[in-house]
């Protein structure tokens, strides 16, 4: 793969995340039903792209390692439906939004959970994403369906920053194929239980999201994620995928005609830098 290639390669990347909370919109079941089916289908796509490699599912896969995916699978599945839910109940661009405040919850857990060193510049990056989010808060009336949705997309991001944390420890013991494919048949069987809907009442163009979502979204997107990484270092794939928010409130602009205010714009540009500036400072040479 050429720079070139690399880079279009995490573009797409970065789209295809964002295009996640236009098929939450899109689809009309419930956040559980789209959940599972989601994993459903990237189990399916991630194992098939496995076969093809001749990479095997099992190869160490012991108890402790199964334990952790197990744990990365359920903080996975947390945040999928607590993000689908945001959609449903404040639009795409609330969730997307509330969702970009992870790097906030990840320097937290770092110093007070793994009781790592935090200097000066992570905890101004935290404030910051607290301005944008208090910015991006329609009201401070939980009687508001849009502040309810932000409520539950700062939720999806504190259990994706959990999520990973945890793969920090998986992804030196698994190829990161082999890691996102157990964890998607783990986020199946346990969101399986919680579905209520009805499978066969669901129309034929949901099942076409569903598995666009699981197939592009999910598998596709990792693979291209993981590709691009092989020829560009990690800052810069950061600050592309940082993007995220931006590709999502264009998506639901054109699609939805979901406008935000100047001021959640505000907001989400303060979050939006305080992540890049987090992927600048933390992979700048010392």
């Amino acid at each position: 793969m050429t720079r070139k290639q690399a880079l279009l390669s995490i573009h797409l990347s970065a789209i295809l995340f964002g295009l996640t909370g236009i098929f939450g919109e899109l689809i009309h079941a419930s956040a559980s039903m789209i959940t599972a089916g989601r994993a459903g289908f990237a189990c399916l796509a991630l194992y098939a792209f496995m076969r093809w490699q001749n990479q095997p599912l099992m190869r160490g896969v012991d108890g402790r390692t199964f334990l952790l995916l197990a744990s990365a699978a359920l903080m996975l599945a947390v945040h999928w439906v607590t993000f689908f839910i945001a959609v449903k109940v404040g639009g795409v661009a609330i969730a997307t939004l509330g969702f970009a405040s992870f790097p906030a919850f990840i320097t937290l857990f770092e110093r007070f959970v793994l009781k790592d060193a935090v200097g000066t510049e992570e905890w101004l990056i935290l404030l910051l994403v607290t301005v944008g989010l208090l910015l991006v808060t329609p009201s401070f009336d939980f009687q508001d369906e849009a502040t309810v949705g932000l409520g539950w997309a700062v939720l999806s991001g504190l259990t994706f920053a959990l999520f990973t944390l945890l793969n920090r420890v998986t992804s030196s013991r698994l190829a990161a194929e082999q890691a996102a494919c157990w964890q998607n048949l783990l986020v199946l069987l346990l969101t399986l239980p919680f579905v209520t809907d009805d499978p066969a009442g669901l129309g034929a163009m949901d099942w076409m999201w569903i598995a666009m979502l699981g197939v592009f979204c999910t598998g596709l997107s990792h693979y291209l994620m993981v590709g691009s990484l092989s020829v560009l270092n990690a800052r810069s794939a950061g600050i592309i995928i940082a993007l995220e928010p931006v590709y999502a409130i264009a998506f639901a602009a054109l699609l939805f005609a979901q406008y935000p205010s100047v001021r959640m714009l505000l907001g989400g540009a303060i979050m939006v830098g305080a992540i890049i500036w987090s992927g600048l400072r933390k992979h700048a040479p010392a």
